[in-house]
């Protein structure tokens, strides 16, 4: 217990104690350092404070050592500028004494010319005297031939220059009239050989078109499902067609019969299409005629475009070649324009050549001359204006389209490719057996027959058929009733009695038709 009690005393004397001495201990070991960290504070600093002047003494050096180079620089500047000057002083200096030598030589010599001068007012002087002399004595010299002749020097003067006069002219009308003659020789042979030679190397084909096409058919029971239960299949062909079908008793064949090559050739393309799928009733027979004037219009591009690669023509608008494919499927005077217009173009790049022309001006003159009979429309026009307006619109040559205007002397020519052009055109026209005038009287006739009844109000298409002996109107069936078709049709008849004219009588049918269409889905 007693030991238990000496321990507890012991520490708590011992501890407050140990507390005293470590704090003591604490106090000296902080002191040490700061007084540690004092030290090396003061040495950084003095380290610092050498080295900081150390850098600045070498700074100095550095500042003096620059400044010294750039004063030698410059002195070394200065000098060079003043060597140069010296040189330039020394260079004004003989300039100088080069430019008063040459005053002196021009003081020298402007001396000499004064006394030249003098010298030259002297004997003009004296030459003028002699002159006077000299006219004196030719005056007098005149006065005595007037005396001897009779006649004054002037009227003498004047009979030899009339009669020189009269002489040359005598002699320059001859001369002329020979070379005026040797040139009409000339140029009427060399015109005539170039002719020659050019219709001689083109050669072409001179088939006239005709107004009808036929169909071969394998045997004739196709004609019984061609016609169809009551001749409604026959209908809706001429209907959507615009072609006359004549079926008679000529064996395997039917004949289509129209003006118009385009609306004959997509009705026998049809025909064939349809005798081919064996299908033949009005819905397929529209359908199949729809998809035949796509093609046909196709068609006529790729003719176009395969025509004006082979006349070796570029940079063609896309409009004027479709309207070139068209002339397939248009004939002039029976003559195909297809044909005529490569045949031109043919005739006029060897003409050209020959005359050391724009032989592809010429070829591309030739091939449109004709463009104009292409559009139905603006038919108040003639074609040769109407071919120079959308020439014009397409950007073609200014030569180009005054030789399509002015080729039958419409409009002025103003270059040499319009008489060139209208050459070709009666060439290609003037053969044997190429033209038929009545084939294309017949046609403008059929034409205007149509248009006329396209110019009312509610007519949708009108065909020009059997010769022309029937016109058949269709009209849309929202704007015409029952009762204004007979009307109309009667107007159209007596418009026909009083404007156009004709052989025999014309029918006059107009065709309404109702159609309901809907779809079971």
């Amino acid at each position: 217990m007693n030991g238990i009690l000496y321990v507890i005393i012991g520490l708590l004397v011992g501890v407050p104690t140990g507390v005293v001495i470590g704090r003591f201990l604490l106090r000296k070991l902080f002191r040490d350092q700061e007084a540690a960290a004092q030290n090396k504070v003061k040495k950084i600093l003095k380290d610092a404070e050498n080295d900081a002047e150390i850098l600045r003494k070498n700074k100095l050096l550095e500042a003096k050592e620059k400044f010294l180079q750039m004063k030698a620089e410059h002195e070394q500047e200065i000098n060079s500028k003043n060597n140069a000057m010296a040189q330039r002083e020394n260079g004004l200096k003989q300039k100088e004494q080069s430019l008063n030598q040459k005053l002196e030589n021009l003081n020298r010599k402007e001396s000499e010319l004064e006394n030249t001068r003098r010298n030259l007012e002297k004997q003009i002087e004296l030459a003028g005297k002699k002159q006077e002399e000299v006219e004196h004595l030719k005056q007098q010299h005149v006065q005595q031939l007037e005396t001897i002749a009779g006649i004054s020097a002037e009227e003498a003067k004047n009979q030899l220059v009339d009669n020189l006069r009269e002489e040359a002219r005598s002699k320059a009308m001859a001369q002329i009239k020979d070379i005026v003659d040797d040139a009409k020789l000339t140029a009427s042979k060399e015109a005539k050989k170039i002719v020659i030679q050019t219709i001689q190397r083109t050669a072409t084909e001179s088939a006239i078109e005709n107004t009808v096409s036929i169909f071969n058919i394998e045997n004739d029971e196709i004609k019984g499902r061609i016609i169809g239960r009551e001749g409604r299949n026959i209908r809706a062909l001429e209907a959507a067609t615009g072609i006359e079908i004549i079926v008679d008793d000529t064996p395997e064949a039917i004949i289509l019969s129209g003006f118009d090559p385009v609306r004959r050739e997509i009705a026998r393309l049809a025909m064939h299409r349809l005798v081919t799928d064996g299908r033949i009733h009005p819905a397929r027979i529209e359908e199949v005629v729809a998809k035949t004037k796509k093609q046909i219009e196709e068609e006529i591009v790729e003719i176009g475009e395969r025509t004006v690669i082979d006349l070796g023509i570029h940079g063609l608008h896309p409009e004027l070649i479709r309207m070139v494919g068209r002339m397939r499927y248009r004939s002039s005077y029976g003559q195909n324009l297809l044909q005529h217009s490569r045949e031109v173009a043919n005739f006029c790049a060897t003409m050209a050549a020959e005359l050391g022309l724009n032989v592809k001006l010429a070829k591309r003159a030739g091939l449109l001359h004709d463009i104009g009979k292409v559009p139905d429309d603006n038919p108040e026009l003639p074609h040769a204006i109407l071919g120079m307006q959308l020439a014009e619109k397409y950007k073609e040559h200014p030569e180009v389209c005054n030789a399509i205007g002015a080729h039958h002397d419409e409009i002025e020519m103003t270059s040499l490719l319009s008489p060139i052009i209208q050459a070709c055109d009666a060439i290609s026209g003037a053969r044997p057996g190429a033209r038929r005038e009545v084939v294309e009287s017949y046609i403008k006739r059929l034409r205007e027959l149509e248009d006329l009844a396209l110019s009312y109000p509610g007519v949708e298409k009108t065909f020009a058929i059997q010769a022309g002996r029937e016109l058949r109107v269709v009209v849309e069936s929202e704007k015409i009733s029952d009762a204004q078709s007979e009307i109309l049709a009667a107007d159209i008849s007596n418009r026909i009695q009083t404007e156009m004219t004709y052989p025999g009588q014309i029918k006059v049918t107009v065709i309404r038709e109702t159609r309901s269409v809907a779809f079971a889905k």
